[in-house]
């Protein structure tokens, strides 16, 4: 028997400039903390630029997307459906590393992020934060620069 199981394909941006982070403020279904700006796909949407149209959406900048830094896998146990089946989810996420080429700071107005900020790396471990952030730090710092790591 197979497993039952909706995926969804996400793109993420690392934008670290001057020791700080954007992250936005992720707060849906009683469930809240700080993540990477971006988000789900929309239907046959290239990664990159569902990336570039998620960042825009929750924080207003305009993101060139420079390069992928790894692929992180997230799973949730199912909860039951309209239809009363119990499937579980998965989210594939993309995570790119990228910088600001334009737009000022806002917030997204009816979505899942509340506002968006510049947060210096050293509070980061402070905050209420998804895995995810942990997961593209992680990434981020061993990326090959040169032929070298970080």
């Amino acid at each position: 028997m197979t497993l039952q199981f909706d995926t969804r394909p996400a793109a993420y941006a690392v934008m670290i400039r001057e020791g700080k982070i954007l992250l936005a403020y992720w707060k849906q279904d009683g469930k809240e903390g700080w993540t990477l700006p971006g988000g789900g796909l929309d239907l046959a949407e290239h990664p990159v630029d569902g990336c570039r149209r998620e960042v825009f959406e929750e924080t207003g900048y305009e993101a060139h997307i420079d390069r992928m830094l790894g692929i992180d896998v997230g799973h949730w146990p199912g909860d039951v459906r309209p239809d009363g089946s119990v499937r579980d989810f998965q989210a594939l996420r993309l995570v790119y590393e990228a910088t600001v080429v334009g737009g000022e700071l806002t917030h997204e107005v009816d979505g899942s992020t509340t506002h968006a900020a510049w947060v210096p790396l050293d509070d980061v471990g402070k905050l209420n934060r998804v895995s995810l952030v942990d997961t593209a730090l992680r990434l981020h710092r061993e990326r090959p620069v040169n032929g070298k790591l970080d």
